[in-house]
């Protein structure tokens, strides 16, 4: 996002919003098994999910503040699908990253595995938990419970589309992208 080629810009971006889309509106149970640092997208991806497994001493959340980034709304609705209101303003307004165990406290995470397979192991163990239910009228229930989450989204993603581009283009992000970057850098 750094002085990006505005045209693989768009790309990332539509992409990104393709891979969302498709894991929160999945028609079969999805789980993510978090064995590394997840912030921003990956937090993202990971909210669409409806079950999160996550190693210990790691980090998830949004922190775009930090950055000077203003997440788009349908970001939002993916983190308050899985945290309350005002954590999850709290959390954005102040950039958090959370750590494994404080996500599993608040609830951005469902599960601590000691170990991947531990990980992938809980995400199966959920996944089983659906063997008998119907697969079609869990579908039609999972999009009908998170259709209002995508429906702006879905309404026009040529002006979401627009303003991120148009957004991390300024100057105001670029400085505060180019800081933060330098402060990463300072703390190795």
């Amino acid at each position: 996002m750094l002085n990006p080629d505005v045209e693989r810009l768009r790309l990332f971006w539509t992409r990104f919003q393709d891979l969302w889309l498709a894991l929160h509106l999945c028609g079969l149970p999805t789980a993510a098994a978090i064995n590394g640092h997840s912030p921003a997208a990956g937090c993202v991806l990971a909210t669409a999910c409806e079950y999160r497994v996550m190693l210990p001493n790691l980090f998830i959340g949004i922190h775009a503040t930090r950055f000077s980034f203003v997440i788009s709304k349908w970001m939002m609705n993916s983190y308050q699908s899985v945290l309350p209101r005002r954590i999850v303003e709290r959390a954005l307004n102040q950039g958090k990253l959370f750590a494994s165990q404080e996500a599993l406290d608040v609830g951005l995470v469902d599960e601590i595995a000691c170990s991947k397979e531990e990980a992938l192991s809980k995400c199966a163990a959920f996944i089983a938990t659906f063997d008998k239910t119907n697969p079609v009228a869990r579908c039609l229930t999972k999009r009908m419970c998170r259709e209002p989450d995508v429906r702006e989204l879905l309404q026009d993603r040529a002006a979401d589309l627009k303003e991120c581009v148009d957004y991390v283009t300024t100057p105001l992000f670029q400085e505060g992208l180019c800081a933060h970057l330098e402060g990463l850098k300072k703390r190795k």
